[in-house]
């Protein structure tokens, strides 16, 4: 006589869990500082370099050196008032370098830095999150 082999048959279903309620708090804190000079015919040759030195800060005082491209940031560079395209200009801490010569002596160059490092989220109120329900039938 031949044996024959007999296999357990289990079938499960479940269900996803579920996250219901939480409360995420999000804080923005942005350092925005903003840099003024005037071009000077020296600073035209075959790009337009402005050393720190040239910038003042928004209260009127001398710059010695100008803060690096923010990781979490940007850049905006206005020229006699006009907004520059990003990639026409390079900033260092030692000067901003405008990828023109177009550009004339007494005309005005803004460099604006906003830097949005110091931004964080918390939850702060934990969600509630269910557990599945697992139906096994054999």
């Amino acid at each position: 006589m031949a044996a024959s082999l007999i296999k357990l048959f289990i079938s499960a279903s479940s269900s996803a869990p579920t996250a219901t309620g939480g409360t995420v708090t999000t804080t923005v804190d942005p350092n925005v500082t903003r840099f003024n000079a005037v071009l000077t015919g020296g600073m035209i040759t075959t790009d337009t370099t402005i050393p720190a030195a040239s910038f003042f800060d928004d209260n009127g005082d001398p710059v010695v050196a100008l803060p690096a491209v923010p990781t979490d940031g940007y850049i905006n560079v206005y020229v006699n008032g006009v907004l520059q395209e990003g990639g026409l200009s390079t900033l260092t801490t030692t000067s901003l370098v405008l990828d023109t010569t177009l550009a004339v002596a007494g005309t005005p160059v803004v460099l604006e830095v906003a830097d949005f490092s110091s931004t964080s989220s918390t939850i702060t109120v934990e969600p509630t999150i269910s557990a599945p329900t697992i139906t096994i039938t054999v």
